[in-house]
């Protein structure tokens, strides 16, 4: 009989991103076939999809009695990742529990200090790790393979903590060849809300990212480096995910799946050949746009609907500052590309770092409306631990709880600046961008891109974190809100 190992999401809400959809688990997807393919029975339980809490998995780990438990968390999961380990080794003690990502796996002393119910972390890629560390427990059970040989963990050993050999990064051919457990997951929970009756699946095209962001931490866990999956692997990935679970809607993962345009472009002459139906949602930046230009037709071809393009910031001091490589003008133009290929844009603005004042916030609100992106986020500086610009954001940190550390909740205080002052600004340009938005997107003569940014807006307006912040902003505008009633009666005759 096959030991089980039971993965499970921390059950954390912050606001925004759920705001939009549930999104696939796909780490738990590769993990759980990792280990499957080493002989182990895999169960998924999506705690953080599901909306569940404890309660509800203390009583999956009790249903599903497995051998181990794991978990995987960033900064701002951590302590509901913890509590998940702890409340496994209070129904059985000999459960072993396991822990991988990111903030594990930079700061492993300081979880282990945190919790004595974390018994394994997972340092880095997790999907050899893990197998072996399996196959490793099993065997050490019978007198066999010695745990300190597998490499990328860490684990406590007497009064001490042991740092294994770190793992080397899979070669690029290896990320085609990953075992990916789609079946183990409930695809009733996984939809797309901008896009009404869509179901929605997810694909890493590649991992990791080598340019320079200073307050990023997926180029960190990635030891800034970018490895592509090829192209002919994404489209049966995507092929599954839409003829075995109904997927139409795919969002891809990665930071930056457009680096190698050669590749890239072989992608979406395959998805247009392949005519599926699928919308793709995506991440990519500036410059990969500016230098596509005269293939972006393509994008939309391909089935390309929204992309998030990372600027961050509105000023050459602070993109500086950020290590962003790009200039206003460049994100201006790339932003009016991607508008008149019938893309609908996304991009954020970063603030509350120490030189911010009421000025530059109104500054950067400005010519946030400036660039006219469809959709803007205000986020507030979060001070990873292990990133490049923690030693310079270190002295001000006022906020010591991590499940606060979700880019909404102001954690550092500017020099000039209260946190309940950056906390008002924050939700005062989401009120006057997209104030300011609804008189342009209700006079869009493109029927699905302003039926798309009117249900997002209207999910913003009655859903989001911003409620909880400011009670009005959940009153849609009357125009809005009878545009939105018609629609609904257009789709309830047309269902007819």
């Amino acid at each position: 009989m096959k030991s089980k190992v039971l993965f499970i999401t921390p059950p954390y809400h912050a606001g925004v991103v759920e705001v939009a959809g549930r999104w696939v688990p796909l780490n738990c997807v590769y993990l759980a076939g990792a280990a499957r393919e080493a002989g182990f029975e895999s169960v998924v339980y999506d705690a953080m999809t599901k909306n569940v809490g404890h309660k509800e998995i203390e009583g999956k780990i009790r249903e599903v009695k497995p051998r181990f438990v794991a978990t995987s968390a960033i900064t701002c999961t951590l302590p509901d990742a913890i509590k998940v380990l702890e409340t496994a080794k209070a129904i059985d003690p000999s459960i072993t529990t396991i822990l991988g990502g990111i903030h594990p796996t930079f700061m492993y002393k300081e979880v282990f200090s945190l919790s004595k119910s974390v018994d394994f972390i997972v340092r880095g890629e997790g999907e050899e790790t893990l197998g072996e560390l399996l196959i490793a427990l099993d065997s050490s059970a019978l007198g066999g393979k010695d745990i300190s040989g597998v490499k990328g963990l860490a684990y406590r050993k007497d009064d001490s903590i042991v740092v294994t050999t770190d793992r080397p990064l899979m070669a690029p051919e290896s990320l085609d060849k990953l075992k990916k457990a789609w079946d183990l997951l409930d695809w009733n929970d996984y939809h797309y809300f901008v896009i009404p009756g869509s179901r929605l699946g997810a694909l890493d095209t590649s991992r990791g990212c080598d340019k320079e962001c200073r307050f990023c931490s997926q180029r960190i866990f990635w030891q800034k480096s970018w490895r592509p999956r090829s192209p002919e692997s994404l489209i049966k990935d995507i092929r599954v995910q839409k003829e075995k679970f109904g997927v139409n809607v795919v969002l891809l993962t990665d930071d930056y799946p457009t680096q190698d345009r050669a590749r890239w472009e072989r992608f979406l002459d395959l998805l247009i050949e392949a005519n599926m139906g699928v919308y793709i949602l995506m991440e990519t930046r500036v410059e990969d746009i500016l230098r596509d230009k005269d293939i972006l037709p393509k994008y939309r071809l391909a089935g390309i609907i929204h992309i998030y393009v990372g600027i961050e910031a509105t000023t050459p001091e602070t993109l500086e500052l950020l290590k962003k490589d790009i200039s206003v003008e460049d994100s201006k133009t790339a932003l009016r590309l991607l508008n008149d290929n019938g893309i609908i844009t996304e991009t954020s603005m970063i603030l509350g770092l120490p030189s911010e004042t009421k000025d530059s916030i109104e500054k950067t609100l400005g010519l946030a409306m400036e660039y006219n992106p469809d959709f803007c986020h205000f986020l507030a500086i979060a001070p990873w631990p292990y990133a490049d610009m923690y030693e310079d954001l270190k002295s001000g940190i006022r906020v010591f709880d991590y499940k606060k550390y979700n880019l909404i909740d102001p954690i550092v205080e500017p020099d000039a600046m209260t946190l309940q002052e950056i906390d008002k600004a924050i939700v005062d340009c989401y009120r006057r961008f997209y104030m300011g938005k609804l008189k342009e997107v209700l006079s869009l003569k493109d029927e699905f891109k302003k039926n798309y940014m009117l249900e997002a807006m209207r999910l913003m307006m009655t859903n989001s974190f911003l409620i909880n912040k400011i009670g009005d902003l959940g009153r849609i505008p009357e125009e809005v809100e009878r545009y939105m009633n018609s629609l609904k009666t257009d789709r309830k005759k047309a269902a007819v």
